[in-house]
């Protein structure tokens, strides 16, 4: 049962941190569509933050699933505006989109708008206690990472900072937990985790992060980008392994998807990664760079809403992908190596 808008919003600061209070309105006209938890509490500056996990569809949690995260960087806030724009489109289409609803029966949608609202409102890359939590998770790269932007214990001073020991953030672990209890369930899920700040291309990274070695699931992951340049084929993004930019420590998605891998072996998770580049925004407007936040969003609001539009076709292909995985995603044996050799040609052959 969805919590209602009052309930919610009497410890957040007013009118210092907008998508929060956009997530609140949302999920009050959601209303019994959505399953909303929140899954904890960010304390700062005398202001409770938290961060909700939604949950639209089947009760099954075996159904096909499409899992969206925005807001794992504070300053990356256009990650949590894209996918609360998506978000407000579910929302009015369910007020009338039979299609929709019909194949929200058979199939799940779980959202985690804003990760860090500890660091948007502090307008820092990670979460008060300095900790990158896109370095977090307890895991290691393969070989040396890429100095400092892989990951260090230095300093919470310097950014990319792992955290201290083996312990979780609160933020990162009640993601973690989030995806175990609604993701892990489904026999094919696919995520999308949203961020800006790399190059002037639109990129969709998959795993692993931590190694160039190829990815378990590249026979699927080559099968999905397949069916969206046949899909999409006017589309603007470079689909390619994290590891081929850099490698790091800690990536909380090679961290799940080796979960879930252990605990589903005949399963598919598909951990992607928008990865939009905003160096393009620089480009066209330099002065953005005198801004903290200007590395990392639009800023003129032409450019905002071009990029909040830029996105939906991407996130409604990634529903009908989900609940169609029997068209695509096969377990045939010969199938799968084709596909692998296919792959391997297209990502790792040099």
């Amino acid at each position: 049962m969805a919590r209602t808008l009052p309930a919610l919003i009497p410890d957040v600061v007013p009118g210092r941190l907008r998508e929060l209070e956009e997530i609140f309105a949302l999920i009050d006209r959601l209303g019994d569509d959505a399953e909303v938890r929140t899954l904890t509490h960010v304390e700062l500056a005398g202001s409770r933050l938290p961060v909700h996990g939604i949950v639209l569809g089947a009760a099954d949690r075996s159904a096909p699933t499409l899992l969206v995260v925005g807001g794992v960087h504070g300053l990356e806030r256009i990650g949590t505006r894209v996918v609360l724009a998506f978000l407000h489109t579910l929302t009015e289409r369910l007020r009338w989109d039979a299609v929709l609803r019909e194949t929200l029966s058979r199939s799940r949608i779980c959202l985690v708008p804003l990760v860090n609202p500890g660091g948007m409102l502090q307008r820092t890359r990670s979460n008060p206690r300095g900790v990158d939590l896109m370095r977090n998770a307890p895991t290691s790269a393969a070989a040396q990472s890429t100095f400092l932007v892989g990951g260090h214990r230095l300093s919470p001073a310097l950014p990319w900072f792992m955290g201290e020991g083996d312990g979780m953030e609160p933020e990162a672990e009640a993601l973690c937990r989030f995806v175990e209890e609604e993701v892990f369930g489904a026999d094919v899920a696919i995520s999308l985790d949203c961020h800006s700040g790399f190059g002037f291309d639109d990129q969709l990274w998959f795993p692993y992060a931590r190694t160039r070695a190829p990815f378990p699931h590249l026979p699927e992951v080559f099968a999905l980008k397949r069916l969206l340049d046949a899909t999409l084929p006017h589309h603007v993004y470079r689909v390619e392994p994290q590891a081929q930019n850099y490698t790091v420590h800690g990536d909380l998605w090679d961290h799940l998807h080796d979960l879930y891998a252990a605990r589903r072996p005949e399963g598919t998770f598909l951990p992607l990664t928008l990865e939009m580049g905003s160096w393009t925004w620089v480009k066209k407007n330099p002065r953005q760079l005198f801004d903290v936040l200007g590395s990392f969003n639009p800023i003129k609001p032409h450019r905002l809403r071009r990029t909040l539009r830029r996105h939906i076709p991407l996130f409604e292909f990634l529903v009908r992908a989900a609940a169609s995985a029997s068209a695509w995603a096969t377990a045939d044996p010969q199938l799968r190596e084709t596909r692998s050799a296919a792959a391997y040609e297209l990502w790792y052959a040099d």
